[in-house]
């Protein structure tokens, strides 16, 4: 016997799944999201789990990561797998750090340039320009 009923009709669940309709049909495509059979002369019908997925599939791109990264999580989801699922997540927080420092580098370099900016008194070239000038 079927553990969840399919009883949602595309737009109600991308509704219920917080995303719209392309969304669902770009995963499908994608195959990050099966398509539920069509019953002749019927409609396709999605259940709590295909929402549950989708949520997922948002969930971890707010964290970072690309399809093609969720699709290798999502491969994942059988219970045997945390060591890989973690190394995953290990190389994404890597990834963020990296850019998190790329960023702080940026911070300091636009803030010293701006600030040089401001205390330049002499009829020279901007120096926030000249240094991407010389870049």
């Amino acid at each position: 016997m079927e553990q969840q009923a399919n009883t949602l009709r595309i737009g109600a669940f991308a509704e219920a799944a917080g995303v719209n309709l392309e969304t669902i049909r770009f995963y499908q495509r994608k195959g990050l999201l099966a398509e539920p059979e069509k019953p002749y002369g019927g409609i396709r019908r999605y259940g709590r789990d295909d929402v549950a997925r989708v949520r997922f599939i948002k969930s971890a791109q707010r964290l970072g990561f690309s399809l093609d990264e969720v699709a290798g999580l999502l491969a994942l989801d059988d219970g045997t797998h945390c060591d890989q699922a973690r190394q995953l997540g290990e190389q994404k927080l890597a990834d963020v750090r990296a850019k998190l420092a790329d960023l702080h580098r940026i911070e300091a370099v636009l803030s010293a340039l701006i600030k040089d900016c401001c205390t330049s008194q002499r009829a020279m070239s901007c120096p926030l320009i000249a240094a991407m000038q010389e870049q």
